[in-house]
């Protein structure tokens, strides 16, 4: 008798405190889901996630030699993307299908040769890792997991949720 009591009474003190904190939380969440990152912010996160990089892996002072290279392919992504989310928001989206097919391809092609040129730049860098510096690594910048973010796809970081936080390439949520 008494252990259905405690177990009843313990299912209303879970539902009541998870519905007391939903409805204290739904005005937090919505103030989340309209705060839309501006451009300074985005470069801080940029800024924040190289640093967080650098300090992860450790470097000894002959892979430092490699750093500044990846470094400044890193900002040319982070920049590059600032620019390109400056411009969409000053400019009306395209109406035509084929224009927006095409500026996509412009921005993808853009895209393409920055990763290309961090990729060129990280190569020397991460083949002098030793092995728990390679997983920081990727841990650090994102690499190998499916969904969005750091060099791993299109849709950012964390996926196409959080559009003011993106990996290292840059990568947007919503096609142009």
């Amino acid at each position: 008798m008494w252990k259905t009591v405690l177990a009843g009474t313990t299912a209303l003190a879970i539902a009541g405190g998870t519905l007391a904190y939903a409805q204290q939380g739904s005005s937090g969440f919505e103030r989340m889901q309209r705060w839309r990152p501006t451009a300074e912010d985005i470069t801080a996160f940029g800024e924040a996630r190289i640093a967080a990089l650098h300090a992860g892996l450790k470097l000894t002072a002959e892979q430092e030699k490699n750093w500044p290279a990846v470094e400044s392919a890193l900002r040319d992504l982070a920049k590059q993307r600032s620019e390109r989310l400056a411009a969409r928001a000053s400019a009306d989206r395209p109406k035509d299908p084929i224009e927006r097919l095409s500026l996509r391809a412009e921005v993808m092609g853009q895209r393409a040769a920055a990763l290309k040129k961090l990729s060129d730049a990280a190569a020397p860098l991460y083949r002098s890792l030793d092995d728990s510096q390679k997983h920081r690594f990727v841990m650090l910048a994102r690499l190998g997991e499916r969904q969005g973010g750091g060099f791993r796809g299109h849709h950012g970081f964390g996926g196409r949720q959080h559009r003011g936080m993106r990996g290292f390439d840059g990568g947007d949520a919503q096609p142009q």
